[in-house]
């Protein structure tokens, strides 16, 4: 079986929507409003890159304004963040079988508080974080991160994924790509995968 690395936010742990809840709370005080098109647009991205496309000079410098958003989004991910029941599932099936790694666009801290409150910290290998790479996805560094982790060569290795910038991502770094349809975004933005599933199960493991 192919070495599997995962993505976090969507993919292992439903963050997206308690992550842009945070991103709206600490912009409405500068007067910037977060359309759902833009969430759609901007979701995969790193948290600098994303704060870059929505300043339109209205947002204190990102520095600043990472704190506003992670103190919101940690308080949430506290009492609200829960991982995906398939994704348990399909962790407990794959222990032993296969490597494990997850490559995210998060920074270190968001990553490990996220992989932390929901119990994820130990499925996994080897594990690497958006501000640990020169560039975040759709750029290959974080999964060619994750495969050299492995020190697996990246073309062996099967990407799992729920958004277009992080299909995009794996698909640069040379490997398989299943995409996981949490209706966060239109499937049809998701065909860039191999394939498109509506949940993660044993049977879209095997090989």
């Amino acid at each position: 079986m192919r070495p599997i690395i995962f993505d976090c936010d969507g993919v292992l742990v439903d963050s997206e929507t308690l992550s842009w809840t945070a991103w709206r709370r600490a912009a409405a005080p500068h007067g910037v409003e977060i359309s759902d098109a833009q969430i759609q647009e901007l979701t995969g991205l790193s948290e600098r890159d994303t704060h870059a496309a929505l300043d339109a000079g209205h947002l204190p410098i990102f520095e600043d304004f990472w704190q506003a958003v992670s103190s919101e989004m940690y308080g949430l991910f506290d009492s609200h963040l829960q991982s995906f029941e398939d994704a348990v599932d399909v962790l407990d099936h794959l222990k032993g079988r296969t490597r494990l790694a997850v490559a995210s666009s998060s920074p270190r801290e968001r990553l490990d508080i996220a992989l932390g409150t929901t119990g994820l910290a130990d499925r996994f290998e080897f594990v690497v974080a958006g501000d640990e790479v020169a560039n975040a996805k759709p750029a290959p560094d974080l999964y060619l991160a994750a495969a050299a982790g492995l020190d697996v060569p990246p073309e062996q290795c099967l990407a799992v994924e729920d958004s277009p910038i992080g299909i995009a991502a794996a698909r640069a770094a040379g490997m398989r790509v299943i995409a996981v349809d949490r209706s966060f975004f239109p499937v049809e933005s998701l065909s860039g995968a191999d394939i498109v599933v509506p949940r993660l199960t044993a049977a879209v493991f095997a090989d």
